[in-house]
């Protein structure tokens, strides 16, 4: 039976936040524990992660066990959850237990089977969504950046309608139209206006126009605050 997920991987963009991602050679391995029902998916992530640099997986179990007292127990720096392929009866206690971790303040990147699922998963309190299909350097990237506080989103899920988790930040003014979500992702890529008008053959005048909108939308008195806020808010691609 082939294994739903494969050794290759989608290219993180570049940018001004995940950047400061890379440089981890000197830094002790990110303790990672697995979650999974399926044990054959639960160990074959564990494979997977093993064999990423910085990466140590310090335990696979399955997500209906009491996960609060399992991470006593493996004392994990972030959870990898894997919810499956199909919803099931169980994802509700899932979520709950989600909560549980998020509110003991260890991370979790939970993987999902399509897009319908992300909104509840994402309210849970997880600091990361992406698909089943991410390759083994995306899922060691993601978990990388969220134990630094960050979050992460599958680019299937950047434009969708998610809750606002981080505390002390309010949703935004105003949604962001696509155009200036497009803005945004190339502004924390660390591109200047007149290369954003070049790649969107838009002219320089148009960008300013976004990128003073963006700052408004989100609070920002400054590009790389903007940055910030909305990589916090689930905006961003890493």
């Amino acid at each position: 039976m082939a294994f739903p997920y494969h050794s290759g991987s989608m290219e993180l963009p570049r940018s001004s936040v995940s950047n400061e991602l890379e440089d981890t050679a000197d830094l002790e391995d990110l303790r990672v524990l697995v979650a999974a029902d399926d044990p054959l998916a639960c160990a074959g992530l564990a494979v997977l992660l093993s064999e990423q640099p910085g990466c140590t997986v310090v335990g696979q179990i399955s997500g209906q066990g009491h996960l609060p007292t399992q991470a006593a127990v493996y004392r994990p720096d972030v959870v990898l959850w894997d919810l499956g392929w199909e919803r099931t009866s169980d994802l509700e206690t899932s979520l709950e237990q989600m909560g549980g971790l998020a509110e003991d303040g260890l991370p979790v990147v939970a993987l999902l089977p399509d897009e319908a699922q992300a909104p509840e998963v994402w309210a849970s309190g997880v600091r990361g969504l992406l698909l089943r299909d991410a390759g083994a350097e995306t899922l060691q990237a993601a978990l990388q950046a969220i134990s630094q506080g960050l979050v992460v989103l599958d680019p299937s899920l950047a434009l969708s309608p998610l809750p606002v988790l981080e505390p002390g930040l309010d949703s935004l003014v105003e949604e962001l139209t696509p155009r200036e979500t497009e803005v945004l992702q190339l502004l924390a890529d660390g591109l200047t206006n007149k290369a954003i008008a070049q790649r969107l053959g838009i002219s320089d005048h148009t960008v300013k126009f976004h990128v003073n909108a963006i700052l408004g939308k989100l609070g920002a008195q400054s590009r790389t605050e903007a940055v910030v806020r909305a990589t916090r808010l689930g905006l961003l691609l890493l």
